[in-house]
């Protein structure tokens, strides 16, 4: 496939010495889906940034479409779109009358905007919200909305920065459905930046993960989470006393360097993660282990492998949605 975007040991410092974005290299491919998952602070919204022009590099080399970030800038502007973790809308304007400014801003105007304005507010599902100011919209309606406003030039590619951040569960279902129509119907290229673990599984053909603005694995969601290569069986430990400290844990890794069949033993939050080949089978041998111990087992749970356990098996760390969103306003708290 060909790449239409390709970065090398880009870095990014800023004025106060933070190194936001550290010496990473990878490609995207024309038509594909890629994405960038990580926790805030990783370093996702700083490369967007960069790659949109937004920001001037520190050191490295990326181009976009085959255009330089700094030389070509104002060519690769106008084959881009960049949706940001918050909308751009008027809330003054219906959904129409948002979607035509947008046209106009772009030199679109007559029957071809109108048509166009109308063809992507039926594939995000506004159709009938249009003559709606957008200021009335719900959290979902203004993302699709945002995200079909910045569709209306035809961009080459589209940059979404974090898209269903501060949704609910339903409304990120949705917006994950017209990223995928777009995607195929469209034939746009899509680079997106989550922190969401399914969105990126569900989405992404493939996808970095980045911590600590290093990538430290990168590959398609299939192919990271066969990296693991065994199930997961993350354990909660508590001493006879019902209480968890490093003592506890320490025991705890004891009593599993007794069991065979393990691939390898991470530090969880009160507990470990065991990674072993037959996980069904090596539970009641896990049980039975700590039941002749003075550590008792808080809880168990047992599952195949996720981009959670890529992340923790390079990081050391599980990635923390740390936005939590009221299913009935939307409102972050």
């Amino acid at each position: 496939m060909q790449e239409i975007i390709s970065v090398k040991d880009l870095v990014e410092v800023y004025p106060d010495g933070t190194k936001a974005v550290d010496g990473i290299s990878f490609q995207v491919n024309e038509g594909e889906i890629f994405g960038f998952l990580g926790p805030n602070g990783a370093g996702k919204s700083t490369t967007i940034k960069i790659l949109t022009t937004l920001l001037r590099k520190t050191s490295g080399m990326a181009t976009v479409a085959g255009f330089d970030i700094e030389k070509d800038a104002p060519k690769i502007r106008k084959i881009i779109g960049v949706q940001s973790q918050e909308t751009s809308i008027d809330p003054e304007l219906t959904g129409w009358e948002n979607m035509i400014l947008q046209g106009n801003l772009q030199h679109m105007h007559g029957k071809g905007l109108e048509e166009r304005v109308t063809h992507l507010l039926d594939i995000v599902g506004l159709k009938e919200a249009e003559n709606k100011r957008a200021g009335r919209y719900s959290g979902g309606m203004k993302k699709r909305l945002d995200l079909a406003s910045i569709l209306v030039h035809k961009p080459k590619i589209l940059f979404l920065d974090e898209p269903t951040t501060g949704l609910d569960p339903q409304s990120r279902a949705a917006v994950w459905t017209y990223i995928e129509d777009l995607n195929e119907k469209e034939g746009i290229t899509i680079f997106l930046t989550t922190q969401y673990l399914e969105e990126a599984d569900r989405l992404c053909e493939r996808l970095c993960i980045i911590d600590g603005g290093k990538i430290v694995a990168q590959g398609s969601p299939t192919q990271l989470k066969q990296e693991i290569a065994a199930d997961a069986i993350t354990i909660i430990l508590r001493n006879v006393n019902g209480k968890f400290d490093d003592n506890v844990k320490q025991a705890g890794r004891q009593i599993l360097a007794t069991l065979g069949n393990i691939v390898d033993i991470v530090d969880a939050d009160n507990g470990l993660t065991v990674y072993v080949k037959d996980g069904g089978s090596f539970v009641p041998e896990l049980v039975r282990a700590f039941d002749r111990s003075e550590i008792k087992l808080a809880s168990i749970n047992l599952s195949s492998p996720t981009l959670d356990d890529v992340f923790l098996k390079h990081t050391g760390k599980r990635i923390r949605v740390e936005e939590l969103v009221t299913p009935t306003t939307g409102r972050r708290r």
